[in-house]
């Protein structure tokens, strides 16, 4: 293996296992705010001591979470100048723009009032500290905000140019990059969190009914957890509807990739059920699937919300095959041809440089010329073959699968807690339900981390869609240096989830052991 293959494998292996810890912390960061502001406004309203305990209990967990996202959360920033060097270059004026807004506003405003919200109990009205509260949640909010911008960007780059003599983009429309996929990415982000912190607040207050204590704080706890989490999973779903039709519209590989399709069709059906063909190749004649049960007309209703649209395959897209809504097939830039344009771009792109330190001005003209015509493709010109622009389909489409089966148990969920708090006393009555509550929390986990990993390992090889591909990103370092800081930060992942996970576990029993309702 050559050292570039080593060090693009495990900064990817390195940002990887950093963005999957952070994003532990993350979405309870996001939701178990908004309750802990919810259930503070309840207090305001009503003065009853029950709601302020509520309170206290649930920002104590919440302030634990906190702490552990924001150290895992700058690590992950400071990867993209140590691994990744090359692609901050290469966008660092579009990339940068969101996460510096992130860090002067959203992150001054999360730990300004954050600590009003923690210390200024009794020392400012209440009304201030209940507002301290909603925007310590509103902070968290608009952090994820700009992260999830800057995210969508790369997937789908807009509001921008390239300066040839910068040799990197430049932004020339700032609100371009709040594009159909950065707004969707963000609202199924960040309600998704609210699902996750409904599954949160409902196991944990069911291992109070198991212990038999504090009843009340746990049917209150479990009441605003319950329809906090149907709230956050119903738009969810509604979000991620969204984003199925602007990934179908801007990353058809992805999509195909997504479903195991190759070959595409009108009406195409959506798997439920299946096993990938671990021989299918995009260009043999195996079958796609060693089973399958479908849904007809599933995946273009899904896609572009016609059960009659044309959804291209693997194949269809590298050959540049597609049809219209007559029926009519119709021919785009197959990936061959993107190749050849990507190639014909970087040489224009030497070309101009070459022109520049001459003084050559018509050649100069000549070149930025080709180079505009062709750099929409510009990142396929690394590529030798059309294979390495394939994705790693068999993780997409399990990954794809577990995100939507534990979702539709999660809204099932929500719907059974409802009924049985209100409607019947078998939360209460019996351990084994309280037990399953328990359970389903990290599960809860797995549900967003496989949604992530659809968005991520979907839309390789690319750092940037089309422009940028991981193996032009990286820094220039020796393989060593990445092998070793990726076995460190693991460690270092692993004790701080340990500690989080074992204060949590100790602030969580010490509230059966305390008055709370």
């Amino acid at each position: 293996m050559s050292d570039l293959t080593t060090v693009v494998d495990w900064s990817r292996l390195q940002f990887a296992i950093t963005a999957i810890y952070h994003w532990l912390f993350v979405p309870l960061t996001l939701g178990l705010s908004v309750i802990v502001a919810i259930m503070e406004s309840i207090y305001l309203k009503t003065k009853s001591e029950k709601w302020l305990l509520a309170t206290k209990f649930w920002m104590r967990l919440f302030g634990i979470n906190f702490a552990i996202g924001v150290a895992t959360g700058i690590i992950l920033e400071f990867e993209f100048g140590t691994n990744w060097s090359n692609y901050s270059w290469f966008v660092g004026d579009i990339f940068g723009a969101p996460l510096a807004i992130e860090g002067i506003l959203a992150f001054f405003m999360e730990s300004t009032f954050v600590a009003v919200m923690f210390f200024g109990w009794n020392k400012v009205s209440p009304r201030f500290h209940l507002a301290s509260t909603w925007l310590t949640a509103l902070g968290a909010s608009i952090s994820a905000l700009w992260i999830l911008v800057a995210n969508a960007w790369m997937q789908y780059p807009v509001g921008m140019e390239f300066d040839p003599d910068q040799m990197r983009n430049v932004m020339d429309n700032f609100w371009a990059l709040f594009s159909g996929i950065a707004v969707n990415k963000f609202f199924h982000a960040v309600l998704s969190g609210w699902a996750l912190s409904g599954v949160f607040v409902i196991g944990v207050s069911c291992w109070f009914l198991y212990k038999k204590r504090n009843v009340d704080f746990a049917i209150r706890s479990i009441k605003t957890g319950a329809w906090f989490g149907l709230a956050g999973m119903l738009l969810t779903m509604y979000t991620g509807d969204g984003s199925a039709v602007e990934v179908t519209k801007h990353q058809p590989m992805k999509l195909a990739a997504m479903e195991g399709l190759y070959h595409g069709h009108q009406g195409q059906s959506l798997a439920a059920v299946a096993v990938l063909n671990p021989d299918k190749e995009w260009d043999n004649d195996e079958d796609e699937y060693l089973f399958e049960i479908a849904i007809p007309k599933g995946l273009s209703i899904l896609g572009r919300h016609d059960m009659n649209a044309f959804i291209p395959g693997i194949a269809d897209i590298i050959n540049g095959v597609d049809i219209n809504a007559e029926g009519d097939t119709i021919n785009t830039v197959s990936y061959a041809e993107r190749i050849a344009m990507g190639k014909k771009a970087q040489d224009a792109l030497r070309t101009y440089g070459e022109a520049r330190e001459t003084g050559d001005s018509a050649a100069m003209a000549s070149s930025l010329k080709t180079l505009k015509e062709n750099y929409r493709f510009f990142g396929y010109g690394y590529f030798k073959s059309v294979n390495e622009a394939i994705p790693p389909v068999g993780l997409t489409f399990v990954m794809f699968r577990v995100m939507v089966v534990l979702g539709s148990y999660f809204l099932l969920f929500f719907i059974a807690v409802l009924f049985m708090v209100y409607r019947t006393t078998l939360l209460q009555r019996h351990s084994w339900i309280q037990w399953i509550a328990m359970v389903s929390v990290p599960f809860m986990w797995v549900c967003s981390e496989a949604g992530w990993a659809v968005a991520e390992v979907g839309r390789q090889p690319w750092t940037v869609q089309d422009l940028l591909p991981t193996i032009a990103s990286v820094s220039a370092i020796p393989p060593s240096s990445v092998i070793v800081t990726f076995w460190l930060f693991a460690a270092i992942f692993t004790i701080l989830l340990v500690a989080e996970v074992s204060i949590m576990f100790r602030q969580i029993d010490k509230g059966t052991k305390i008055k709370l309702s």
